[in-house]
């Protein structure tokens, strides 16, 4: 679904993951020239800036391990309503990160509109614990679980408790990290997972043609949300949780061209940058290439 009015959305939250230097993401991502990339493949760019995050001196909020919950919970609000918005302007909105805990706001104002859409998340870790299982507390690993509508009411009510993401709607590529009470989320729920196993033994087309597939199937659009850590961190060290044996760079690109030539895409995001930990905004200049293929870039 091609459209070239294009909204760039930062939001530079750190709060989800507890680490600073994720905050960083979108100034680097606008460093690396994501706005002349999109500009010159023929889409004008809006820039609607950064969402303010407010820096939290309280980690827990009573009642609960998990962190920094009222902030978290303000800015992916603020996020749903700014996504809502730049797309009833009939924009598409591109948001850049920052934390994984961002996609609860950008999946939130995208359902205000397309209520049964198709999710392809592409990460080495689930994202799907709630406060139950959660080891660490950090909301970045809970997103997908609160767009399916599980987790701490604050969040899941961002956006309307009803409007949540379906199950047989969500895809996962690139999972190697997963804990063991989001193994049982997932097959509870039956979400479909590729992880390193099957991309390495079937192929990141096999793949792609699979997750397509699934996402587009009785829905009315496909957001992609991927974090830069699903890549290997050869190709992107600048992440705050990496793990070896990720998807490589080819594959990624290859997995990003095909979404293009799909004409599915209808929002996306771009998350966990982390300029601190990177070497010469390799990680930044990772995504914004990526950012160029699911656009439309080709060689020829």
């Amino acid at each position: 679904m091609r459209n070239h009015n294009i909204s760039l959305i930062g939001v530079p939250m750190d709060l989800g993951a507890d680490r600073r230097g994720v905050d960083m993401g979108p100034s680097a991502i606008r460093y690396a020239g994501i706005e002349s990339r999109l500009e010159m493949l023929g889409y004008v760019v809006h820039d609607e800036g950064d969402i303010i995050v407010q820096r939290q001196k309280q980690q827990a909020t009573p009642g609960t391990h998990l962190k920094y919950v009222d902030e978290i919970a303000r800015v992916n609000q603020q996020l749903c309503e700014t996504v809502s918005t730049q797309i009833e302007k009939g924009y598409f909105p591109l948001v850049i990160g920052g934390d994984h805990s961002i996609a609860i706001g950008t999946i939130a104002g995208v359902l205000q509109h397309r209520p049964n859409t198709g999710v392809i998340w592409f990460d080495a870790h689930g994202d799907m614990n709630t406060a139950s299982t959660s080891p660490s507390g950090n909301i970045h690993g809970m997103s997908l679980a609160v767009s399916l509508g599980h987790g701490h009411e604050r969040l899941t009510e961002i956006g309307g408790s009803e409007r949540k993401l379906m199950p047989e709607n969500v895809v996962l590529i690139g999972a190697r990290a997963l804990d063991p009470g989001e193994k049982r989320f997932i097959q509870e729920q039956g979400i479909r997972v590729f992880t390193m196993h099957e991309i390495d033994r079937l192929g990141m087309g096999r793949v792609m043609e699979e997750a397509l597939q699934i996402v587009t199937t009785g829905t009315d659009g496909v957001h992609l949300s991927l974090d830069l850590d699903g890549l290997d961190p050869h190709d992107c060290p600048g992440v705050g949780t990496p793990v070896i044996g990720g998807i490589t760079y080819r594959e990624s690109h290859l997995a990003m061209e095909m979404l293009a030539e799909a004409n599915v895409l209808t929002s996306a995001e771009f998350v966990e940058v982390n300029p601190i930990l990177d070497r010469m905004n390799q990680t930044a200049r990772v995504a914004v290439g990526l950012m160029g293929s699911v656009f439309g870039e080709k060689l020829l």
